[in-house]
């Protein structure tokens, strides 16, 4: 069971003095049947005045801060450990139909919960495009996986990811016409097709373990936040996916929030009073605990 050290630092550096900073933070990692998390640590710089946590509608762990003291910098560093279980290999036949049939007619909790997943949201619209790409993707006669690959693989095949295209208020739209994005907007696009397709699409955010070239040792900070998709099959339960890499997860993805999109479990996302321009610096590490 591999165990893994995160560490998350956000730094915002403000050409004015910020006379009050209210901050809202998805940093600390997801219990799950296939991950538990064995420490959280918040470090925080000038000292919050006030901090609180809180489980959110979704069943996320959400931080809270208020800073009132003066700053033209504000550090936040997240650290993590958590051990994670490889996830089992999906096996379900279930088709597209019978998927729809069960969301529709289930009585469980599980129905009902990903029922709220059904629908288009701000960041995950209903396009022309899409819609045509359920169709062809998911007939109904299709087991689910197998639309999932199929997803997974047609975005890898026709997206390039570019860090520098889009930005984390580019719509779906967009990112459909410039055919290059980001993880977020990788996502995003998954969701929105599994939901055109009457499945539910759930936006996971968190973190990928990357390794170095053979040979290199790991670059401290190099690393980012990661997102991707997951979708529930009956007779399976919830799939996670990477369109960004066009695979399955298994043990090297770190789940830390999931929501509708990407607004609903932005790591950190706040108001300031005062500030003028600024400057966002991130960093984050991800290694196995025990790594020199």
């Amino acid at each position: 069971m591999p165990v893994y050290s995160i560490q998350h630092s956000t730094v915002y550096r403000y050409s004015q003095a910020v006379a009050q900073s209210h901050q809202f933070l998805h940093l600390e990692p997801l219990a799950t049947d296939t991950q538990e998390c064995l420490s959280f640590n918040l470090e925080v710089s000038p000292l919050p005045l006030e901090t609180f946590m809180r489980t959110d509608y979704f069943g996320n762990r959400v931080h809270y801060l208020t800073i009132t003291e003066p700053h033209q910098e504000l550090q936040i560093t997240a650290r993590s450990q958590l051990s994670v279980t490889p996830m089992n290999a999906p096996s379900a036949k279930t088709t597209v139909e019978e998927a729809r049939r069960w969301l529709a007619e289930a009585a469980e909790p599980s129905a009902h919960a990903a029922r709220q997943f059904l629908y288009p949201s701000p960041g995950a619209a209903r396009l022309p495009l899409l819609e045509e790409w359920a169709q062809r993707l998911f007939p109904t006669e299709r087991p689910v996986l197998e639309g999932i690959e199929a997803l997974s693989a047609e975005i890898n095949r026709n997206f390039v990811f570019d860090s520098s295209a889009t930005h984390a208020g580019t719509s779906l739209g967009e990112f459909v016409q410039l055919q290059r994005g980001v993880c977020q907007d990788f996502a995003h696009l998954a969701v929105a097709v599994l939901r055109a397709a009457g499945l539910p699409g759930r936006y996971v955010s968190g973190y990928l373990l990357t390794n170095p070239p053979p040979g290199q040792a790991r670059r401290l900070g190099a690393d980012a936040s990661h997102a991707w998709v997951s979708t529930l099959v009956p007779g399976h339960g919830w799939v996670d996916f990477d369109p960004t890499n066009d695979s399955l997860c298994r043990d090297e993805h770190i789940t830390t929030a999931y929501g509708r999109e990407f607004s609903d479990v932005s790591p950190v996302r706040g108001t300031v009073v005062g500030g003028g321009p600024q400057a966002l610096f991130l960093g984050v590490t991800v290694r196995p605990a025990g790594e020199a």
